[in-house]
């Protein structure tokens, strides 16, 4: 029930039809009794920074989740950038204070490293090919890096976007062997598609499905569809496949935290995983 105390969350897209978190958040509220609701809005990049200015003097909204295409312009609009959006320049939640002020963090790395431990999936030790370079896949490199993986190769379109986000990660975490490379799989035992590549129909795979074979795990940030062109590709090949859907259940205990609608560190268990 939604009244007049309810905290709102809002959650910005471009487009946003595709988002999942709406659906599972709310059920996760909904089952711990958290009077919170979340929203989806949609806010191409010329509104952007207007409804952020308009987000401060909303004094019921706890805040916001941001996702495709808005995680890097929104550090440059916020008050305070803490934690891992620090790191790799890009958030995926902002805080609204009591007085306004805008104060971001990112999760999806935390989330995604998460998800894969739920399902007995440990980074340690892996070689890790990452398809992309942009918010989400700067989050995950460092997380990922920070897990003790063996050795990590990020693959992007253009090769200076990965090229300066392996070079970051290089400096934070000297003992991973971290490089820029082709989007081949040969040599890696966990790919993971970082891209937006699979949210439409028509979209190009990530790489070549021919290159994956059997003893590799392959996993997706995408949440909707949930099974991706790529997903579909992997398990054709006979290998395992870890869908998106897992980062987003193992996010919503710390965004709920950080936002301020559920006391911060609270174990709620994985409520959100099995209501989706």
């Amino acid at each position: 029930m939604i009244t007049g105390h309810t905290r709102v969350v809002g959650i910005l897209a471009d487009p946003v039809a595709h988002v999942r978190t709406p659906e599972i958040m709310n059920a996760y509220f909904a089952a711990h009794g958290i009077d919170a609701v979340i929203v989806p809005l949609h806010v191409d990049g010329a509104g952007l920074a207007s409804a952020l200015a308009a987000a401060r003097h909303l004094k019921n909204l706890a805040g916001l989740i941001v996702t495709v295409p808005h995680k890097s312009s929104v550090v440059g609009l916020c008050d305070e950038v803490r934690g891992e959006a620090r790191i790799v320049g890009a958030a995926n939640a902002i805080r609204r204070t009591e007085h306004g002020q805008l104060i971001c963090d990112m999760f999806d790395g935390k989330g995604f490293v998460g998800g894969l431990m739920t399902q007995g999936i440990s980074p340690e030790g892996r070689r890790v090919l990452l398809l992309g370079a942009g918010g989400a896949a700067s989050a995950i490199a460092v997380s990922l890096a920070g897990q003790g993986v063996a050795a990590l190769t990020i693959a992007n379109r253009t090769r200076e976007k990965a090229r300066a986000l392996a070079a970051r990660v290089a400096t934070a975490f000297p003992s991973c062997q971290v490089a820029d490379g082709a989007p081949d799989p040969a040599g890696h035992d966990l790919v993971v598609n970082a891209t937006s590549l699979g949210l439409r129909s028509d979209d190009p795979l990530p790489l070549d499905p021919a290159l994956l074979r059997p003893d590799m795990t392959v996993a997706e940030v995408i949440m909707r569809p949930e099974r991706t062109a790529l997903i579909e590709a992997a398990e054709s090949k006979g290998a395992r496949v870890h869908l998106g859907r897992h980062m987003l259940d193992a996010q919503i205990r710390l965004l709920a935290g950080f936002l301020g609608v559920a006391p911060e560190g609270a174990d709620f268990g994985n409520q959100a995983g099995r209501n989706s």
